[in-house]
């Protein structure tokens, strides 16, 4: 976080756990693959942070095929989150690229909520979870499934404890073929 900080991407700390190339810390943008490993209550867990940016799509390809689960980041920053979720919008194109890979596990990840307007808007999750849901479904996922999860990567919302920021949020739940699971975090979405 301190390194992160000093070169002025203190708001990618944990993107900056992954970003081991030079180019990837100066430009804020996940180049190569990068693993990271580590344990939850009922798995090892290997995440391979694949690079999003259009530049690098050959690289995500890589990492996202040999996947068992993908966690799909969507911002929620306004016009951010519409970009994405565009015709040709990154979102769009990582699920749908996730899906046809082969991954059949999927979690979302509704990150800047601390960006919204007003800050950790329940109505703009929502909107968010309706119309990723809405595409999804179209692509081969079926959305009960799959858990949707407010967090801000910058601030730690949601991602390992639940937030106080979000009292609205009640936690997310799925219905899978291997039975149900609910949780209010990202880790324990990674978890069910």
């Amino acid at each position: 976080e301190k390194e992160a900080q000093e070169m002025g991407k203190g708001s990618f700390k944990y993107a900056w756990v992954l970003d081991k190339l030079k180019a990837e810390r100066e430009r804020g943008i996940t180049i190569d693959i990068a693993l990271w490993k580590f344990e939850t209550a009922k798995y090892y867990v290997t995440i391979i942070d694949a690079p999003g940016h259009r530049d690098f799509i050959k690289n995500m390809i890589t990492g996202t095929s040999q996947a068992d689960c993908a966690v799909l980041i969507v911002a929620a920053g306004t016009g951010e989150f519409e970009a994405g979720i565009s015709k040709n919008g990154q979102t769009r194109e990582h699920a749908l690229l996730a899906f046809t890979l082969g991954v059949k596990q999927l979690i979302v990840g509704v990150n800047k909520m601390d960006s919204t307007e007003p800050p950790y808007s329940e109505s703009r999750f929502e909107e968010i979870k309706k119309e990723v849901s809405s595409y999804i479904k179209k692509i081969g996922y079926n959305p009960v499934a799959v858990a949707f999860v407010p967090i801000s990567g910058w601030h730690g919302d949601n991602m390992l404890e639940p937030s106080s920021k979000m009292p609205w949020f009640k936690g997310w739940n799925v219905d899978r073929k291997d039975g149900k699971a609910e949780g209010k975090c990202l880790i324990e979405a990674l978890d069910a």
